[in-house]
């Protein structure tokens, strides 16, 4: 075989991957066009929290300081929308680029798994919005007075806004984390027991971190249900774990 020929599956293989991220990037064009035509509406209902949060007779509005400001906001809220909207794609697309490489036994995993972390991804954002957010913006509004009103900039609050929803988005997903991490044999339920009282120093820690504002009241909400995902990763472990890592190692020897 000639070198020409050895490069051939590679080049195949860039190929490949290049048309897959040329689907996901028109995926995406596609959903941001979809969600620009909603985007006033998308933003309404990013703002319910701040706005039922808010005191009686006090504006629950908006403000942007600069004339392009808001323009900004509603592209940037569509480009977020639009990628939710195109996730099935993507992940398809990713599904079907990554598939022709694994094993049977991991193409039966993979699929669930990446459900599931679709699934629990969801489920950290409906909690940051329906429970985080609107008791983080209750405790802020509450500072309120007839001398000090509130003034919110549309980027600010857009920025606020998804970065607690991503965070907790994120922090969701540890029971898949803990998942993958016990069928390759490297964590054992033994070992997340052991190692509790560090975990739930970290996860106040995290908390603190991953947070974008530093009142108590969102660090403590984000801080509960991480301690109740770890405490579901432990159980995870224990019925999906594999083989301790030494020990797969060894035997395949």
């Amino acid at each position: 075989m000639s070198d020409e020929e050895s490069k051939m599956p590679l080049f195949q293989h860039l190929e490949e991957l290049r048309t897959r991220v040329l689907i996901c990037c028109l995926a995406v064009a596609i959903g941001f066009v979809i969600s620009y035509f909603f985007s006033s509406r998308i933003f309404e209902i990013l703002m319910r929290p701040w706005i039922n949060a808010m005191p009686a007779g006090l504006p629950a509005k908006l403000i942007y300081t600069a004339p392009h400001e808001a323009f900004f906001v509603y592209m940037k809220l569509s480009f977020i929308a639009g990628t939710l909207l195109s996730a099935p794609v993507i992940l398809w697309q990713i599904w079907k680029f990554i598939a022709p490489g694994l094993y049977e036994n991991e193409k039966k995993y993979m699929l669930p798994v990446i459900l599931c972390s679709c699934f629990c991804f969801a489920s950290g954002v409906l909690f940051g919005y329906f429970v985080v957010i609107p008791v983080a913006f209750k405790f802020f509004a509450s500072f309120a007075s007839e001398y000090i009103t509130p003034m919110l900039r549309t980027t600010e609050y857009l920025s606020f806004a998804n970065k607690m929803l991503l965070c907790f988005g994120i922090a969701f997903q540890m029971p898949v984390f803990a998942f993958f991490l016990a069928k390759m044999g490297v964590l054992s339920a033994g070992f997340l027991k052991r190692k509790r009282k560090w975990a739930i120093v970290l996860i106040f820690v995290a908390a603190a971190v991953l947070t974008p504002s530093p009142d108590v009241v969102s660090q403590l909400l984000m801080a509960a249900p991480l301690l109740v995902l770890y405490e579901a990763s432990v159980w995870i472990v224990h019925f999906f774990g594999g083989k301790p890592f030494k020990a797969a190692q060894e035997a395949g020897k």
